[in-house]
């Protein structure tokens, strides 16, 4: 069983203008099922309150609260955006008792339908196995759409993600699920760290052609290099699909997360690459996994996360 929760205002509170000064104020809400009756939405924030695949993957619970974490600090945040765009909240898709593959099919379903109205759809999750479910949603776009659209997947992570699911899918599965669906896999992770992933897992990773850069590398000093490598990579592609688990940063600027480690990466240095990944101008859809409030710390994590999403709403040419 899956359940669908419609948006709700208590998840926007801020500062008062007169002037939508803030994303509280310009922040719409609409169940996910009346987008058909829109017209011209710029963003919609679609949540996966779901953990099962955590718990799963053997790892701490308490991600099924982060996308309601999230929107409540998003909403606190300045708004900068056009008056004529439209932003968002269509609700949450949520894991009832253990049914983490149905919800994965609900979210998916529900991507497809923002895609399919010209809407950029962002995900906030909720266990990294959100990438699974987002991938099948973009590709139930993209089989009508433009079914010879070549897929480029970016995931700035501390974990490749490839498990074999053959106990079922969990938050460590969904990268090595796609592969096996995608006549050709290209999958970008950034950020991966040798005291994260076993050397089966990096054998998997070679096995799959998949294209990573280590954690060690990850320093403003080289950018431009990084700036290079992610270049090929978007120009091999034909649109893209970003997402970003927090537990790839560092726990001093991401202590609440699912898998918190110190030797992460700084928000910075993504920022930076968001910036080239948003100027390619390929971006389909994104998403944002593994907050768990229940571990952060004067909620920075959350705030990190909000200010993801607000630095791509609003430097995101559309």
């Amino acid at each position: 069983m899956v359940l669908y929760t419609s948006p709700s205002p208590k998840n926007w509170n801020g500062r008062k203008s007169e002037e939508q000064l803030y994303l509280h104020e310009k922040v719409e809400l609409v169940p996910i099922t009346e987008i058909a009756n829109l017209k011209t939405v710029q963003y919609a924030l679609l949540g996966y309150a779901c953990d099962e695949g955590v718990r799963r993957n053997q790892g701490r619970t308490g991600a099924i609260n982060g996308p309601d974490a999230i929107k409540k600090m998003l909403g606190k945040m300045p708004n900068h955006l056009p008056k004529d765009h439209k932003f968002l909240d269509v609700g949450n898709v949520a894991c009832v008792e253990t049914d983490l593959e149905h919800t994965q099919q609900q979210l998916a379903k529900n991507i497809t339908a923002l895609l399919d109205q010209q809407i950029f759809p962002i995900a906030l999750g909720g266990g990294h196995d959100i990438a699974y479910a987002h991938y099948k949603g973009i590709k139930g776009y993209l089989k009508d759409k433009k079914p010879k659209a070549k897929l480029g997947i970016i995931n700035f992570d501390a974990h490749f993600d490839l498990r074999n699911p053959e106990n079922g899918p969990t938050s460590g599965t969904p990268f090595f699920q796609i592969a096996k669906e995608e006549k050709e896999f290209n999958y970008l992770c950034i950020g991966i760290r040798k005291d994260a992933n076993d050397k089966q897992l990096f054998e998997t990773a070679r096995e799959l052609d998949v294209v990573y850069i280590e954690r060690q590398v990850m320093r403003l000093n080289y950018l431009e290099e990084l700036k290079t490598w992610l270049k090929a990579f978007i120009e091999k592609v034909d649109c893209i699909y970003l997402t970003i688990d927090l537990d790839g940063f560092s726990s001093a600027f991401a202590p609440g997360v699912s898998a918190a480690s110190p030797m992460g990466f700084e928000p910075q240095l993504v920022l930076e690459l968001l910036t080239s990944i948003l100027d390619s101008g390929k971006l389909l859809s994104m998403d944002i996994a593994e907050l768990n409030p229940d571990y952060d710390i004067d909620n920075q994590t959350a705030k990190l996360a909000a200010s993801l999403v607000h630095f791509v709403i609003h430097e995101q040419p559309v």
